[in-house]
C-alpha cells in the first residue's frame, strides 16, 4: 500500500436537522455549570438552559483561538473570523505533547469477591497547554468492553501502551480530530476488560456503573488513583464536568444505560447501533434470536484474571438468562427503555436499517420511550448493517458530530439543535431530511391480509377477509425470508404472501410496525416470522456481504493530528452495492408459546392463539410501480433457533392485521393503490434478492 494522503481538512458538507419545539422536562433543561463557576442559568430562545459562565469561556477561548495559536499547535489551522469564530471550536492545541495518562476509578462495586471495591482503568488524553493555562475542557468518552480482545473501529485498532504503561493509541478518530479543539478524550475499559478489576456482566449494573462512575469521578464525585492498587488519589481538576458519551455497539449500549440513570454531568450521548434492551437482544418474544447466551459474550471480553474470578457471575448470567425465553429480573436490570424518563443528556441515534446484529427494534423502542419524555434527539438511519457512519458517510459524519459535541459540550449557540431532526440514507449515498422524524403525519394503519386467487398467494389492502378465510404453510427451517419473497407469487408450502398491486404512487413507512396473527398450530410448538418486503428493481447496499454495505479501500485520510503511534489516519471506505429485485425491510418474530406475556406456555395442537409480533423500526420508501408484501412464515433461518417442532400452521385472516406507520395514514395507501391493478401471480425467474448474514454474538473487530 503506498504512503496514505493525509487530507486533515478534508471537504465537507453540512447538512442540518430541526428538531420540533416541543416542551422539555426540567431536568433536562438543567446544566450543570463548571464546578469553579456559580450555578447561574439562563433560558435561551429554545429553552436550553447553559450557564452563562460557560458561553463566555466559550466566547474567550474563540477569541483566544483567533489571535494567538499556543506552541505546538498545528500549523495548518485556518483561524475563523468573524461570527463562525463564535459558533466552532478549531485545531489550536497540539497533539503531540498533549497529556497521556491512565487514572484508575473506584465504582463502587466488588464484582471479582476480592474484598477490595473496583477499579476501572480510564486512559485520557487532554491537551497540554489547556492545562498549563488553566482551561478547563469538556470530556468526550467511550466506554468499551473491546479495548484488549477484539479492536474498535472497521481497522480493529486496540489500545497501545509504551514500556511504562503510559496510552500510546487512541483507537478511532475521536482524539485526533477533537483534542486539538480543545476536548479531552477519555476510554474506559468496562469492569473485567483489559486493565479493570471485577467482572463483565453484560449490561448490568457492574457494566453500567464502570462508565457512571467515570462521570461521577469528573464530576468531583468518585474517587481515583494513580495506579491499580496504590493510595495515590488523582482528582480531575482539569476539566468542567461536561461529558458526552459515544460509541457504537456495546459502547453505545453502555451511553444509553448510563444516560437511563440520570447521572449529572452527561450532557449528550452518541450511541451508534446500541442495544435498548437485553431481552431484545437475545430474544423477539420468546423466540432465540442466537444459539447461545450473554455468558458467551462475556467469556468473549473478559480479561484473563477476570475469567479466573468472575465464575459466580457466569453462572448468574447462565441462570438468570434461561434459554426458554422467558423474561426474568436479569432482563429487567438491562431494559433501559423503562426508564427513560431518568434521561437528562441530548441523544444523537445513528443506526443502520439492515442492522441484523443489533436489530433496529432497539433504536425504535429507545427513541419513542425519549420523544414521550421530551428528550432532545436527532437520528440518522443508513441502509447499511452494523456500520460506523464514520465508514458509510465519513466526510459529513465528523463536521456533524463536531459541531454536535461544540453544543453540547462548549455551549456554542451554532445552531445545530434546530435543523432537520433526521437524515435517512434513501439509496446508497443519497440523503434526505426530516424537520422531525417520524415526519408529520405519520398515522397507524391496519392493512389487512386476504386470500388470492391462488392458495398461498393473498392480497394486502383496507378491508378485512371475511370470516372464515384461512392461509397454512408449514415451517421449514432450512428457508428464510429470500426464500420467501422470491417465491412471492408461487405457492409454496412454507409461507403465506399477501401483496398490493403496483403502487401508483410512493408509500412511505416510517417507524415501527405491529403484525397480529390468529393461528392455529398443529405441534406443542411453535415460531413465526413477519416481514414487509418492496418487490422491485433497486440499488442498495450490500449488507449481505462482510462489510455489511461498504468496501474497505487500500488508500488512507487523515482526520486531525498525529504521532507515529496515533496517526489519526483511517483506510477510506465506498458503498458496497448490489442490484436487487425486491428488498426486505422489517422484520418481527415471536415464540406462540409466548402468546400470553413474559412467560411461554405449552400449546395444544388444534386451538387458535392470538399474538402480536413487534416489526424492527425503519424508513423505507415503496416506489410508485413496486408492490408491498407482508409474509408470514415459520423459522427464518439463521435469524431465529428453530422450534422443537416443525408445525403447520393455519393463519385466520379474518383476526389478523399488519399496523404500519405510513405517512400521509390510511388515505395515502389508498391514493397509493387507487387505479393501480389488483395483484396477480407471477412465473418466470424469480427476482435476486440478498440472503441474511447469519450474524455472531461473538464481536468481531468491527463490532
Amino acid at each position: 500500500m503506498g504512503r496514505p494522503t493525509c487530507d486533515r481538512h478534508a471537504p465537507v458538507t453540512r447538512e442540518g436537522f430541526r428538531p420540533p419545539r416541543e416542551p422539555r422536562r426540567g431536568p433536562f433543561c438543567t446544566r450543570v455549570t463548571p464546578r469553579y463557576g456559580p450555578r447561574v442559568r439562563t433560558r435561551l430562545r429554545d429553552d436550553t438552559r447553559i450557564p452563562w459562565t460557560a458561553l463566555v469561556l466559550a466566547a474567550v477561548a474563540a477569541l483566544l483561538a483567533v489571535f494567538a495559536v499556543p506552541a505546538g499547535a498545528a500549523t495548518g489551522a485556518t483561524a475563523a473570523t468573524g461570527a463562525a469564530a463564535n459558533r466552532e471550536s478549531r485545531p489550536v492545541y497540539s497533539y503531540d505533547r498533549a497529556v497521556r495518562e491512565s487514572v484508575w476509578v473506584d465504582t463502587g462495586t466488588d464484582g471479582d469477591a476480592n474484598g477490595r471495591p473496583d477499579r476501572v482503568a480510564v486512559d485520557i488524553i487532554r491537551p497540554r497547554e489547556a492545562a498549563e493555562q488553566g482551561r478547563r475542557v469538556p470530556v468526550i468518552m467511550d466506554a468499551s468492553p473491546y479495548y484488549s480482545c477484539c479492536g474498535r473501529g472497521n481497522e480493529s485498532q486496540k489500545k497501545t501502551y509504551d514500556a511504562q504503561g503510559r496510552p500510546v493509541q487512541f483507537p478511532l478518530f475521536y482524539d485526533n480530530y477533537f483534542v486539538p479543539r480543545g476536548y479531552a478524550v477519555v476510554l474506559v475499559d468496562l469492569a473485567g476488560t483489559n486493565r479493570s478489576d471485577g467482572c463483565v456482566d453484560i449490561g448490568g449494573r457492574s457494566d453500567v456503573q464502570s462508565a457512571k462512575a467515570v462521570v461521577d469521578w469528573l464530576n468531583g464525585r468518585a474517587r481515583g488513583w494513580s495506579s491499580r492498587t496504590g493510595t495515590t488519589a488523582v482528582r480531575a481538576d482539569w476539566t468542567n464536568g461536561a461529558v458526552g458519551m459515544i460509541g457504537k455497539s456495546y459502547d453505545g449500549t453502555i451511553a444509553n444505560a448510563v444516560a437511563a440513570t440520570g447521572v449529572r454531568g452527561l450532557r449528550t450521548i452518541v450511541p451508534i447501533g446500541g442495544i435498548s434492551s437485553w431481552y431484545d437482544y437475545y430474544f423477539a418474544k420468546g423466540a432465540a434470536l442466537y444459539d447461545g447466551g450473554p455468558d458467551g459474550l462475556a467469556s468473549a471480553v473478559e480479561s484473563p484474571d477476570a475469567r479466573a474470578h468472575c465464575q459466580a457471575q457466569q453462572r448468574a448470567l447462565v441462570e438468570g438468562a434461561p434459554r426458554n425465553g422467558d423474561w426474568t429480573p436479569l432482563w429487567t436490570e438491562r431494559d433501559y427503555v423503562k426508564d427513560a424518563a431518568k434521561v437528562r443528556a441530548s441523544v444523537f441515534v445513528v443506526h443502520g436499517t439492515q442492522d441484523l446484529n443489533v436489530r433496529t427494534k432497539h433504536f425504535g423502542q429507545w427513541w419513542d420511550a425519549l420523544a414521550r419524555n421530551g428528550v432532545e434527539r436527532k437520528i440518522w438511519l443508513s441502509q447499511a448493517g452494523h456500520v460506523d457512519p464514520f465508514d458509510f458517510r465519513r466526510a459529513t459524519w465528523v463536521p456533524t458530530l463536531h459541531r454536535w459535541f461544540d453544543h453540547y459540550l462548549l455551549g456554542y449557540d451554532n445552531g445545530v439543535e434546530r435543523e432537520p431532526m433526521a437524515d435517512i440514507e434513501r439509496a446508497p449515498d443519497q440523503w434526505s431530511t426530516d424537520r422531525v422524524w417520524p415526519p408529520s403525519g405519520t398515522r397507524t394503519t391496519a392493512l389487512r391480509p386476504a386470500a388470492g386467487a391462488v392458495p398461498g398467494v393473498g392480497t394486502l389492502g383496507l378491508r378485512p377477509a371475511p370470516a372464515g378465510t384461512t392461509a397454512a404453510f408449514t415451517d421449514d427451517p432450512k428457508h428464510d425470508e429470500s426464500d420467501w419473497s422470491a417465491h412471492i407469487d408461487q405457492a409454496t408450502p412454507d409461507k403465506a404472501g399477501f401483496t398490493t398491486g403496483p403502487l401508483t404512487r410512493d408509500l412511505r413507512l416510517s417507524g415501527s410496525s405491529r403484525v397480529s396473527v390468529t393461528v392455529t398450530p398443529s405441534t406443542g410448538s411453535a415460531h413465526l416470522s413477519a416481514v414487509l418486503v418492496d418487490l422491485g428493481p433497486a440499488g442498495i447496499r450490500n449488507y449481505a456481504a462482510d462489510g455489511e454495505g461498504i468496501t474497505t479501500l487500500t488508500d488512507s485520510s487523515c482526520w486531525g493530528l498525529g504521532t507515529t503511534g496515533d496517526t489519526g489516519c483511517f483506510k477510506n471506505t465506498e458503498a458496497d452495492t448490489e442490484q436487487v429485485g425486491y428488498t426486505v425491510f422489517s422484520r418481527g418474530w415471536a415464540d406462540l408459546g409466548h402468546y400470553a406475556g413474559a412467560t411461554g406456555r405449552p400449546l395444544t395442537p388444534g386451538k387458535p392463539y392470538a399474538i402480536t409480533l413487534d416489526l424492527a423500526a425503519t424508513d423505507h420508501v415503496v416506489p410508485a410501480g413496486h408492490r408491498l408484501a407482508l409474509i408470514v412464515a415459520g423459522t427464518d433461518a439463521g435469524l431465529i433457533v428453530p422450534a422443537a417442532t416443525t408445525p403447520r400452521l393455519a393463519v385466520d385472516l379474518s383476526r389478523s392485521r399488519a399496523e404500519l406507520p405510513l405517512v400521509g395514514g390510511w388515505q395515502a395507501f389508498a391514493r397509493a393503490t387507487a387505479g393501480g391493478h389488483p395483484p396477480v401471480p407471477r412465473a418466470g425467474t424469480p427476482p435476486h434478492g440478498l440472503r441474511p448474514p447469519v450474524p455472531s454474538r461473538i464481536p468481531s473487530g468491527n463490532a
